[in-house]
């Protein structure tokens, strides 16, 4: 099946100012797919262009050139937009609404009949774990309630593809978690998630692919583990040793050894333990520093390297300076 999502070069500049002279190029050249049921992540600091980017595939915004496309259609068509589902970052609903009523705001609103909705509610509470509150006024909903309501009302119409703009920004872990299940569940019926979010822990346990914008820009596209050999390789490896002596001098002999290319420090003492750090391009000076602690009767309690993470890989991308 083709991708879901496709992007050409595409760009979205506004005017700014009084006279609106001043052009701000929010999108540069952006070329990304989604392909179908796959868990897509949006990543990019604060005025990136990832909120551009949404727009621009829900149709709100109209692009000033290159071409969003969505199942196949042109972004913002009315085929394209029946088919995708939004959940916002602060969907406010009506207060003086149940959860049932407002299903019913939002399925009327999606030109959804009413013996559908009926029928659809009861499914999609129990989905998003709201069953048996369904008739409890949305005033007295906890954040992470309304984020699973609105995640309801943007499946209420079946939808191919959800979009999804930091869905678990401010709830507590339980409901980062909750979320979460909910995400998978959704994929493993075929749903295609398209997700933006600023919470990059969160993005390494969920997604199946990230895009990173920085400066309307896409930095890096693929998976998280491509992302994270590419952005380590040729990079110092830092490793803790844990290590226990009872000779007085041990440390300063350690400290005398230094392997080419290699920097070593003790970061911290508590006698008789201590600990060290190694920072290397190679594994070579990892055995051999190894090897000396033996010869010196200094036993080794734990090693641990330093594990580059995703977020390594996000502000190395964002912190670079732009290109000319």
């Amino acid at each position: 099946m083709k991708n879901v999502i496709e992007t050409s070069k595409l760009c979205k500049s506004y005017r700014r100012g009084w006279l609106k002279s001043h052009p701000l190029q929010a999108l540069k050249d952006v070329e990304l797919s989604v392909s179908p049921g796959e868990v897509f992540g949006l990543l990019g600091p604060n005025g990136a262009g990832k909120t551009t980017l949404i727009k621009l595939l829900l149709g709100i915004l109209s692009p000033s050139s290159g071409r969003a496309v969505v199942l196949g259609q042109s972004a913002g068509s009315l085929s394209a937009r029946m088919k995708i589902g939004y959940l916002p970052e602060n969907l406010i609903f009506p207060k003086h609404l149940t959860a049932v009523g407002a299903l019913f705001y939002y399925g009327r609103l999606s030109r959804l009949s009413d013996s559908k909705i009926r029928a659809t509610i009861p499914g999609l509470l129990e989905l998003v774990g709201l069953s048996g509150r369904e008739t409890e006024s949305v005033r007295k909903y906890s954040k992470g309630m309304r984020q699973r309501l609105g995640l309801a009302q943007a499946l209420l119409h079946e939808p191919e593809i959800l979009v999804m703009d930091e869905p678990t920004d401010g709830l507590d872990p339980l409901g980062r978690s909750q979320i979460r299940v909910m995400i998978e569940t959704l994929k493993q019926q075929g749903k295609t998630i398209f997700l933006n979010s600023h919470i990059l822990q969160e993005v390494e346990l969920i997604c199946d692919r990230v895009a990173i914008l920085s400066r309307g820009s896409l930095q890096a596209l693929g998976t998280i583990p491509e992302l994270i050999e590419s952005y380590s390789h040729g990079k110092e490896l830092r490793v803790h040793l844990k290590c226990r002596s009872t000779e007085q001098d041990a440390i300063r002999k350690i400290q005398e050894w230094m392997f080419s290319g290699s920097r070593l420090q003790v970061l911290s003492e508590s006698p008789p333990d201590f600990v060290i750090q190694l920072e290397t391009t190679e594994q070579k000076p990892i055995d051999e520093l190894i090897d000396r602690l033996r010869l010196l009767n200094v036993s080794l309690l734990s090693l641990e390297r330093h594990r580059i993470r995703l977020e390594d890989v996000f502000m190395a991308l964002v912190d670079s300076p732009p290109s000319s």
